[in-house]
């Protein structure tokens, strides 16, 4: 991240202990945009999923032969921060529920953070399971936990002209806390890398730009 931040313009910044003198800084308050139609262009970046306990770091290193460049798979993909914008490996992950959900665990009991999101429901759901001539078509529709108690499970047939089946399966789910945290930190798997050989020009655009 030092190379990084190396680019920026400088600035003079007032001490807040209210001495005279001024100091010369690294304005970090700087911006840099991509256009968004460029980072829409299937042709300058390919899809990828993040391995478990992979950084920034390690990717940049990967893809673009360099940790310092890191920032641009952070800003090709909208990440702000790189903490908790981007997946938590399965410790920090645990460790960031277990923290998260505390408060509502019953101690005396000695439940946790963890154990309580993993028997707590989140959210509840109508899944509608069409199937014809071996093909499958499901609907799945989140609904408030009244409905959900009243929706009946099963399933039923329409017989067409030409004697054959339509199957209607209807189920209902469930997903708990735990399950809940747990699918948005593997959708922030899926992201976009820019291709290495596009990685030159944008590097001397940001430089361009920047200063």
């Amino acid at each position: 991240m030092s190379k990084y931040f190396s680019f920026f313009p400088k600035t003079l910044y007032k001490p807040i202990d209210g001495g005279t003198s001024l100091d010369v800084v690294t304005n970090i308050m700087t911006r840099f945009k991509m256009e968004e139609s460029f980072k829409t262009n299937s042709s300058v970046y390919y899809e990828y999923k993040i391995e478990e306990g992979e950084t920034p770091e390690i990717l940049a290193q990967k893809v673009y032969g360099d940790v310092e460049r890191h920032w641009i798979i952070l800003l090709f993909n909208n990440i702000i921060d790189p903490q908790y914008d981007w997946p938590l490996n399965t410790i920090t992950f645990n460790n960031y529920v277990n923290k998260k959900y505390s408060a509502n665990a019953n101690t005396m009991i000695g439940e946790t953070g963890t154990t309580w999101s993993r028997t707590n429901i989140h959210s509840y759901y109508k899944e509608i399971i069409t199937t014809y001539n071996t093909k499958s078509d499901t609907i799945t529709i989140q609904l408030d936990s009244a409905t959900y108690a009243n929706t009946g499970i099963g399933s039923s047939y329409i017989t067409l002209s030409t004697g054959e089946q339509i199957k209607k399966e209807v189920n209902r789910l469930t997903k708990t806390y735990y399950q809940y945290e747990d699918e948005q930190n593997e959708n922030k798997r899926e992201i976009k890398l820019l291709k290495p050989e596009f990685a030159f020009d944008l590097i001397q655009e940001f430089r361009t730009v920047i200063k």
